[in-house]
């Protein structure tokens, strides 16, 4: 099958899935989603921030290339079209030819290159991706080509609106990206425009009145509810002040409850692609956490089971190694076993004299089941004879402190975006080691062998090859006890049923709002 026939497979099927909602039922026109935002984010400027919250907003605004569906296969956005050539080394995308800023500017293929270039600087992971490529070019407005140095399979999952958002360069170019003022106002090309933002009370967007797709978005308007106390936004959803909790907007303890509640559904569809991974970061740099013995012992002392039954209501799974289950070319008979053991850990402690130490640890600050999170885990570690440190953050601290380094280990979750070359080596690779972003190799990790099986692995033919190189990396990276990995996570997203067509991709929420609409 080649390359041009899965294009247009991926426009025919786009197609489909239009024909059979509207089969279903005729959109209603016009009114306003109340959604809940938790935790409040950062900053809206998905270029420079990669935070849940950031993405899930922004996602609204800003837009790549290419969608995906939840079997992580892509379909058109601002690219009509695209075709691989035979050899796997060239891309040739077809951009949409009636594009705008929400500025009102034209959106072209210089913005295309603009934008790749933008990433390389501010985003590690996809300048990852990014490094397989030679050049890009644009013949003409509306064509770009990437030619790649090698073989790259996962290359066409690269761009979606997280990973690679299309940037607008007469709004950057000759600017420091990081202090532009339009980070506080973005502007994009996508359904919804930038409309106001209160701090600590909302996020306004409204409805592009000239939006490419035409008869798109269906609401006016999206108003994204700050609601800090975790019982306030469960009351907000009972009495209809919100419509929309999206996954991890309100505690897992209260989930069950609110989908028994009148006109609730629940589904948690929507996080295949980006198929999220909780674990606990170690610093490699000095301390006690640079002795693999403590990592390990660290990774027998949690309870994870408990977690997951506890604190996660039993979603997910709970992590047996660093590929999420749902991850291409993970290898269960290689990893290193785990499980919940305080005795093996107290003797990995004795074994490297560990002396007491005080282990700081600021938990990463999405809530309270993340909070409860955190004192399980310092219960647990207290239980082997570790002293810890909780120290409490917000979102822009916490991302401060793991961008800086300055912890000894911090709870987290990164996306692994169903291949590992795409969300998985970003956090293990020496080459992906910068101060400035809390999702890059925090952790300080750092070896040769597994720099070379990460890029053996994301350029190998066939898939039986990469799956030689990834089953040994995952060998090394669990031996080394690298991280805990914790739980393969599941965020259910709770809507009124009159909420219709939200969850369309495999990135649900967020870029699901041009699609819904409210009966």
């Amino acid at each position: 099958m080649n390359a041009k026939f899965l294009a247009t497979a991926a426009s025919s099927l786009a197609l489909l899935a239009a024909l059979a909602t509207s089969a279903l039922a005729a959109p209603k026109e016009g009114g306003r989603a109340n959604v809940v935002i938790q935790p409040e984010p950062p900053g809206l400027m998905v270029g420079i921030l990669q935070n849940a919250p950031t993405q899930m907003v922004a996602g609204n605004i800003y837009e790549g290339l290419l969608r995906y569906d939840e079997k992580l296969e892509p379909h058109p956005q601002l690219a009509t079209s695209w075709e691989i050539s035979p050899d796997g080394l060239t891309y040739t995308f077809k951009l949409h030819p009636d594009v705008k800023w929400h500025d009102g500017k034209p959106f072209t293929s210089a913005d295309v290159l603009f934008s790749v270039d933008f990433v390389k600087q501010t985003n590690p992971r996809t300048r990852a991706s990014l490094a397989h490529v030679d050049s890009v070019t644009a013949p003409d407005d509306l064509t770009v080509v990437f030619k790649l140095k090698d073989t790259f399979g996962p290359f066409i999952r690269v761009f979606e609106t997280g990973t690679l958002p299309m940037i607008p360069k007469h709004i950057y170019e000759g600017t420091d990206y990081k202090t532009n003022p339009a980070n506080n106002t973005p502007i994009g090309t996508g359904p919804f425009k930038f409309a106001e933002w209160v701090k600590g009370s909302h996020i306004r967007l409204v409805k592009n009145p000239d939006y490419y797709e035409k008869g798109k978005p269906h609401l006016d308007e999206i108003y994204w509810h700050v609601i800090p106390d975790a019982s306030a936004r469960a009351v907000a959803f009972e009495t209809g002040k919100v419509d929309i909790l999206p996954g991890g907007s309100v505690e897992n303890f209260d989930v069950g409850r609110l989908a028994k509640t009148k006109n609730a559904c629940i589904t948690d569809k929507g996080w295949e692609f980006l198929a999220p991974q909780a674990w606990l970061w170690f610093n490699h740099r000095s301390g006690p956490t640079a002795d693999v013995r403590f990592r390990k012992a660290v990774s027998y002392a949690i309870d994870r089971k408990f977690a997951h039954e506890a604190l996660w209501n039993g979603m997910g799974r709970v992590s047996t190694g660093p590929f999420a289950d749902s991850t291409s070319f993970r290898d269960e008979k290689v990893l290193t076993d785990y499980s919940y053991d305080p005795a093996k850990a107290k003797a990995l402690l004795k074994e490297m004299g560990y002396k007491g130490e005080v282990i700081r640890f600021p938990p990463m600050p999405y809530g309270e089941t993340w909070m409860r999170w955190a004192e399980a885990i310092k219960q647990n570690l207290e239980d082997v004879g570790i002293k810890v440190e909780l120290i409490a953050t917000d979102v822009p601290g916490w991302n401060k402190k793991m961008g800086d380094w300055d912890f000894d280990i911090s709870t987290t979750y990164l996306y692994q975006y169903g291949d590992p070359a795409l969300g998985v080596s970003r956090a293990y690779v020496s080459t992906n080691i910068a101060k400035g972003s809390p999702f890059n190799n925090v952790g300080g990790y750092v070896n040769p062998k597994v720099d070379e099986l990460f890029a053996k692995g994301a350029t190998a033919f066939p898939d039986t090859e990469r799956q030689k190189a990834y089953s040994e990396v995952q060998k090394i990276i669990s031996d080394d006890a690298v991280y805990a990995w914790l739980l393969d996570l599941k965020f259910p997203t709770l809507t009124h049923c009159n909420v219709k067509n939200l969850i369309t991709t495999g990135t649900g929420v967020n870029d699901g709002f041009k699609d819904a609409w409210i009966e």
